[in-house]
């Protein structure tokens, strides 16, 4: 199987103790994969096994943030103190915080990874003091794991309970994700500093990072992590009754804020979430992860042809340098598509358009350029001719109370208006305006003159 011999020479080339894999996605059995060892003779490495996740713990914290926005407890755009007792850094909003555009410090005060001893929560905000404000908010992309773990504190403080209480009950929980936790018992691999000259590895200490745990404490298997891959992407199966979060505000989430690359924009990151995007309109949505002796890559995929439904995939690698652990993922998720696609679902005649529709449906003209507009699947759409014909095409959703108003609800224009101006007489629709742009049977300039006419 490719997939296997993919992980294999993973392993192999990157010189990586022990590597957990999983696939998963709505149309087959879950997959997964191991190969090494996990470091202790008395548990061998198996689908249970326990990896740090590191960062990609980022993704859950972002996860309760957003759900208590939708539950009216924060707005994206309040301040850091109007919820935590700040000395310093309070006019920093939740929503640069979660983007990592707030320009705060990457830690918290002091030398934390040479000390390995994490700030405790009050200490971590006495110490807010001392911390600096690196560059100006908004200003471009840095990375903070302080960020996370202030909102971390936030969701603790606005839930009543430990950060790790909450994630239980409100995430983990609803979506049967057991394997997750901050303590990973008798389970865990052991991680590793593979030695660059030698095929000696060295143990990393197990450390507890307290206050900072909202940023990268987690531990999990392989399998789980690519269930919550797949949720990102796809809560509408994952997640069905949507226990979680709606489907839109995943959305919201995976929308870029910014990019983290400046010159190559090869990559963004939206509310939490680090977007990577490829070739035929597909996105890889997750978070990389990297704590002592572990790296972890949890990706899942949107978009392109032939992509299934909730398709995610989670790597755990138990060496702290070994990078290609972070490139697997996507490398599976690509080969997943290519190898084994989804199955085409085969088309079947529909209901016809409303009645009220019907005038609507061919081709128009807007500003000189031509569209055709469409009923499918009991929606209005609008495509322009020109474009390419992966690009997904607008579409529209009436507004509730308004005579023949309807709201641009996805793709171009999306948010804009789409007015439909008929003819008194017929009921005939014989013009549109869309975003407030005359939109008319034949091609005409702005001053309403068919071109065709000397």
């Amino acid at each position: 199987m490719k997939l296997e011999r993919l992980v294999r020479q993973t392993q192999a080339d990157a010189r990586i103790p022990a590597l957990s894999v999983a696939l998963h996605r709505a149309d087959r059995p879950l997959w997964t994969f191991q190969v090494g060892t996990s470091g202790r003779d008395e548990a061998p490495l198996h689908a249970g096994t326990l990896f740090r996740m590191g960062s990609v713990t980022k993704t859950f914290t972002a996860v309760l943030v957003m759900q208590c926005r939708d539950d009216g407890l924060l707005d994206l755009d309040d301040q850091l103190s109007d919820h935590l007792p700040v000395p310093a850094h309070g006019e920093l909003t939740i929503r640069r915080l979660l983007s990592h555009t707030a320009g705060l410090q990457r830690e918290p005060y002091g030398d934390v990874w040479d000390t390995l001893n994490a700030p405790d929560a009050e200490q971590m905000v006495a110490d807010l003091i001392r911390v600096e404000q690196v560059l100006p908010p908004a200003r471009r992309y840095h990375y903070s794991n302080l960020g996370l773990s202030l909102l971390g504190l936030i969701v603790g403080r606005l839930r009543g309970g430990p950060w790790a209480e909450v994630l239980t009950d409100r995430v983990l929980g609803p979506l049967g994700l057991a394997s997750i936790g901050t303590d990973p018992g008798d389970r865990a691999a052991v991680g590793y500093l593979v030695d660059a000259y030698s095929d000696h590895a060295r143990p990393e200490p197990q450390a507890d990072f307290g206050a900072v745990a909202p940023a990268g404490q987690l531990w999990s298997t392989a399998a789980d992590l690519a269930t919550w891959a797949a949720f990102l992407v796809d809560p509408a199966t994952v997640d069905a009754k949507a226990e979680v979060l709606v489907p839109s505000t995943l959305e919201e989430m995976c929308w870029p804020v910014t990019v983290s690359d400046e010159t190559l924009w090869a990559g963004g990151f939206g509310l939490g979430l680090i977007l990577v995007p490829k070739p035929d309109r597909v996105m890889h949505i997750g978070h990389d992860g990297a704590m002592p002796g572990f790296l972890a890559g949890v990706y899942g995929r949107k978009g392109g042809t032939g992509t299934p439904k909730a398709c995610g995939a989670a790597v755990l690698g138990s060496s702290g340098t070994a990078t290609a652990t972070v490139e697997l993922p996507h490398s599976l998720l690509e080969a997943a598509v290519t190898e084994d696609p989804a199955d085409i679902e085969p088309w079947a005649p529909g209901e016809a358009a409303p009645p009220e529709y019907r005038s609507i449906l061919g081709r128009w003209w807007s500003e000189g350029f031509e569209f055709v507009f469409t009923w499918h699947a009991g929606e209005l759409h609008a495509r322009r001719v020109a474009d390419a014909v992966d690009k997904p095409p607008s579409v529209f959703a009436p507004i509730s109370g308004e005579c023949d108003e309807l709201r641009t609800v996805a793709g171009r224009e999306a948010g804009e208006r789409l007015r439909l101006d008929r003819d008194a007489a017929t009921g005939v629709v014989m013009s549109m305006h869309w975003a407030t742009y005359r939109v008319t049977r034949t091609q005409e300039t702005f001053d309403r003159i068919t071109v065709s006419e000397p």
